[in-house]
């Protein structure tokens, strides 16, 4: 038992009376904070946690550190062994639009360490389509568990490094927001528009096939190779808005066959707090 990246219905419903198994659900909406909380409650995977994106996923805000900044490794580390994660454990995490949210939390426990975490592929719109059943109401607490904090398994940048980078050009960055974002339209979420200068767009939701699952390796590999140019996975930085959706296409690049690419947590919301991050608009 050792999912690393994506997991089909069927595998996680036969996998689901093991005691190494932890569900996580990740479902939320940026706009209605507790909405998430709601869907859970309204119907999930048997035995699944709730995981919130601002409570559990994400650090104290300080206007500077953009909108979901990550918590302390140790922090979070604790707060999984409270949920009864432990070092054998095989973590699934899904959400119900496409991973947008979950891949967030796939990738913050490669971050402490954890290798055997899985995003269930097409989440909760796949589950219910395969005729799998549903439980509602709260969940009871797990025992907590022994979880250690391990060497990360995924890599960070600042914004020291990023800002370095403008002119350096060392790595590409890529942004997961949608193209109008990028290009500095329409921006609602942040208080300025526009993307970090030098970056090319990659919207998250091009990782999908038309029904929500992640699309095939080989796919994918031509995919982000047009839309970088064929720049090495070890030379990019990814970016969205806050560091959420960005998780998403990194986790499709380990789909791919492509690990070795960096987060940058901060992403865009915190770039454009600061008065000395220069900004590009448009396509380029």
């Amino acid at each position: 038992m050792n999912h690393t990246a994506l997991i089909q219905p069927a595998a996680l419903q036969g996998l689901l009376s093991s005691a190494q198994i932890v569900v996580f659900d990740c479902s939320f909406d940026l706009t209605r904070p507790e909405a998430g909380r709601v869907l859970h409650a309204a119907g999930h995977v048997p035995g699944a946690l709730y995981l919130h994106l601002d409570d559990d996923l994400s650090a104290v805000k300080s206007g500077r550190n953009g909108r979901h900044p990550l918590p302390d490794r140790q922090a979070f580390a604790a707060r999984l062994a409270a949920l009864g994660v432990s070092d054998d454990s095989q973590v699934v995490v899904y959400d119900a639009v496409g991973g947008m949210y979950a891949a967030r939390a796939w990738w913050m426990l490669r971050w402490v360490g954890h290798a055997a975490v899985a995003l269930l592929d097409g989440g909760l719109p796949a589950w219910k389509a395969a005729g799998l059943p549903l439980q509602t109401g709260a969940v009871a607490p797990r025992e907590p568990g022994r979880f250690t904090l391990r060497p990360a398994l995924a890599t960070t940048v600042d914004r020291a490094a990023v800002l370095a980078n403008v002119e350096s050009a060392a790595a590409l960055v890529v942004d997961a927001r949608a193209p109008d974002r990028f290009r500095g339209e329409n921006e609602t979420l942040d208080p300025v528009g526009g993307h970090i200068p030098g970056a090319c767009n990659r919207l998250f939701r091009d990782n999908l096939a038309a029904d929500g699952r992640f699309k095939p390796a080989g796919q994918l590999r031509a995919e982000f190779d047009a839309a970088t140019g064929g720049r090495a996975a070890a030379e990019q930085i990814h970016s969205c808005g806050s560091g959420v959706t960005a998780c998403h296409n990194l986790l499709a690049l380990e789909v791919a066959g492509l690990p070795g690419a960096a987060l940058y947590p901060g992403s865009w919301s915190e770039w454009c707090a600061w008065p000395d991050g220069p900004i590009a608009t448009g396509d380029a």
